[in-house]
């Protein structure tokens, strides 16, 4: 579990460099999304790799692990934006929102450890096919939550798949090391 911890850090690490640098030359611009913007740009990310895992090839020069780290960023902006009041100001502090970067990636990281308790790291053993359609199905359930305004009976949160699509995310780029 050490080496996962270590590499599931390493990928984290370098998915955070890019947010900062991100927010650093847009600011915090993707504050104007909503939950179901957010979910659309997962989508994207997730439908291009899934589209050049069927064709076997690409035409635009960023690769399926920037797609990966997109998705793993993207789905941190939806857990933040949950979290912030909608009349929290759209322009915050670098610092602040990596503070904030940190807290859900922990809370990722945490869930991660506790499944694979359970499940024995199973993903090692999962393709990268299996990861784009998990993540997918997760959208998919997100679209379906906030189709019934935000709630659920029996069923985990918009939160809960927005931390199993970071997961799914980092161990596709996990397992492409």
């Amino acid at each position: 579990m050490s080496n996962t911890n270590q590499q599931y850090d390493s990928v984290i690490a370098s998915c955070k460099d890019i947010f900062v640098k991100k927010a650093t030359d847009y600011g915090t611009a993707w504050r104007v999304l909503r939950t179901i913007s957010i979910v659309d740009q997962i989508f994207i990310k997730a439908q291009r790799i899934r589209t050049i895992q069927e064709k076997g090839e690409q035409k635009v020069s960023d690769g399926i692990a920037a797609e990966f780290k997109g998705i793993v960023n993207y789905a941190v902006i939806g857990l933040i934006q949950l979290e912030l009041p909608a009349d929290a100001p759209e322009e915050m502090d670098i610092s602040n929102v990596s503070l904030l970067y940190d807290k859900y990636v922990l809370a990722a990281k945490t869930l991660m450890q506790d499944k694979n308790h359970d499940y024995g790291e199973a993903w090692r053993s999962m393709s990268q096919e299996s990861f784009v359609d998990l993540m997918l199905m997760k959208l998919q359930r997100i679209r379906q939550i906030l189709s019934n305004d935000g709630k659920t009976i029996i069923s985990e949160g918009i939160d809960a798949n927005y931390n199993d699509i970071i997961n799914y995310a980092v161990f596709a780029l996990i397992l492409m090391q």
